[in-house]
């Protein structure tokens, strides 16, 4: 009788009454038995374990925990490292918003993972951002931004500076309507955003108001940064047309520092670009086709006279023009390798600059900026930077300076597995982080089984042994120099394997290199 009666208990599910039954379910592939396994400790990143070890080993999870600003005086409140845990976990799955925390909750391995005790829910993650207010998130959140890139900046590197926008759906503090060429009058925010352009890193982000979108609004923010590098400034500051006018020139010059930016085509511009075209003495076409001349100009409100060059590229066909007839009926104009016989068609754009390199390489410096456009989106999209909306601004700032530092953690990280290569978050988090993990706790030892999914498992190993070697040459360093810092330990050893593959860079002529 009592056997019978535990074996009716056993096959009860935890915390309910009923009786578990299998689920028959009749597939394509024919029938399966499916059975609810809701006490099991398993996880669909089960590979967050070696990216915890990398955490740990170099030590910057603990210093960002440790300099957090949260304070709780209730003792039912959760651990500030529940929170920080669980904002990183979102992050790293991909997640945009807050709800989506709850698709965590019942991760216990990847809690333990890092330390945590539990995943805190998405309300508890809100209300702990909102009782850090915007001085003291910004001098935690700054400075853990500098020191995860800084030691990386010994070689000659651009910074590049950027405005993007992000798309607001709600009632939020900021957001108004301004420069939104996506979704126009839609309001917005405004990221202002500064790279290290070799190593596709973010050093700030800046949230600002919907109509804080022109250079005047990074302007201070840009010049905080050039102070805070010291000896580790870049060889060029590189920006587009909203970045090249007179308060940012001046900013610049006044600290010395070299630049190149792109200018917008007012009419004295356009009026410089048609004295040069009757030129003869542009230069050859480089690899794109582009030639190149350069002039000085002084516009009005400028309050000096500054080196610009104008480079232009042919257009050979391949031309659609589109355009409605009345208004209503659309007409589509094909050019062909010139609309009438003798004609040309140009490409031009005008950038100012002070850098001393020679005019055949503006052109190519310049194009350099487009690999930064694909790490603003790669931020936007893939990383949730224009995600974790909230009704104030200040918890905005705060999650986009998080998302910004959890992504050069795990750049880092990718580039210790690959070195050759630089892997996108579309393709390293499935490779690199997914896999069905279970945990087996035994005698005090958990045993984590992982089932990886993806189509290249096969090169996981050689990947987490890369990973494995970088630790323990800082393992062995700091060992040997207690006072090291073992997280600029990881960026050296990690930058002298990936130099060979950035691309060759050189400093402006003059100017003394970084490394």
């Amino acid at each position: 009788m009592g056997e019978s009666r535990r074996k009716r208990q056993g096959a009860l599910i935890r915390g309910g009454g009923e009786a578990e039954q299998p689920v028959v379910v009749d597939t394509l592939g024919g029938r399966m038995h499916v059975r609810w396994d809701s006490g099991a400790a398993a996880t669909p990143h089960g590979q967050l374990v070696f990216f915890a070890e990398f955490l740990g080993a170099t030590g910057v999870f603990e210093r960002w925990v440790s300099a957090c600003p949260l304070d709780y005086r209730s003792g039912n409140a959760p651990d500030k490292r529940d929170v920080l845990g669980t904002l990183m976990l979102g992050l790293l799955a991909g997640h945009r918003r807050y709800a989506h925390i709850t698709a965590l909750r019942g991760d216990a391995v990847a809690a333990q993972a890092l330390g945590m005790n539990k995943v805190v829910s998405e309300d508890a993650l809100r209300r702990a951002l909102e009782r850090i207010d915007e001085s003291s998130s910004t001098a935690w959140m700054r400075p853990a931004l500098m020191h995860s890139v800084r030691e990386a900046l010994d070689r000659p590197w651009v910074l590049d500076i950027d405005a993007s926008i992000k798309p607001l759906y709600g009632r939020q503090e900021g957001a108004e309507i301004g420069y939104n060429p996506s979704k126009p009058m839609r309001p917005s925010h405004v990221l202002h955003t500064f790279w290290v352009g070799n190593l596709r890193l973010v050093l700030d982000v800046q949230v600002s108001s919907g109509k804080q979108h022109t250079s005047v609004h990074a302007k201070a923010a840009l010049a905080r940064l050039l102070d805070e590098l010291g000896d580790k400034r870049p060889a060029l500051v590189r920006g587009d047309s909203g970045y090249g006018n007179e308060g940012m020139l001046v900013e610049l010059e006044s600290r010395g520092q070299p630049y190149l930016l792109r200018m917008r085509q007012t009419a004295n511009v356009q009026r410089l670009v048609a004295q040069q075209f009757a030129r003869q003495d542009w230069s050859r076409p480089d690899s794109q086709g582009c030639q190149m001349v350069e002039d000085w100009l002084q516009l009005q409100g400028w309050s000096r006279k500054r080196r610009v060059v104008v480079v232009r590229q042919r257009i050979r066909g391949g031309i659609a023009r589109e355009r409605r007839v009345d208004g209503k009926q659309l007409k589509l104009d094909l050019a062909g390798p010139s609309v009438h016989e003798g004609e040309r068609l140009w490409q031009y754009a005008v950038l100012v600059t002070d850098a001393k390199v020679p005019i055949e390489a503006v052109g190519q410096l310049y194009r350099d900026r487009a690999d930064c456009e694909n790490g603003f989106d790669e931020l936007k999209n893939q990383w949730g930077l224009s995600g974790f909306t909230t009704q104030d601004i200040n918890r905005c700032q705060t999650t986009a300076r998080a998302c910004a530092l959890v992504y050069n953690w795990w750049s880092w990280y990718c580039r210790a597995a690959n070195p050759t290569a630089r892997m996108e978050a579309i393709t390293s988090r499935p490779l690199l982080l997914a896999a069905v993990g279970r945990a087996a706790h035994s005698g005090g030892q958990t045993t984590l089984y992982l089932t990886p999914l993806h189509g290249k498992a096969n090169i996981l190993k050689p990947l987490i042994a890369n990973i494995h070697a970088a630790l323990q040459h800082v393992r062995a360093a700091a060992e040997q120099f207690k006072a090291a810092d073992r997280w600029a330990l990881m960026l050296r050893y990690v930058s002298d394997r990936i130099a060979p593959t950035l691309g060759p860079f050189r400093p402006p002529t003059g100017l003394p290199a970084t490394g």
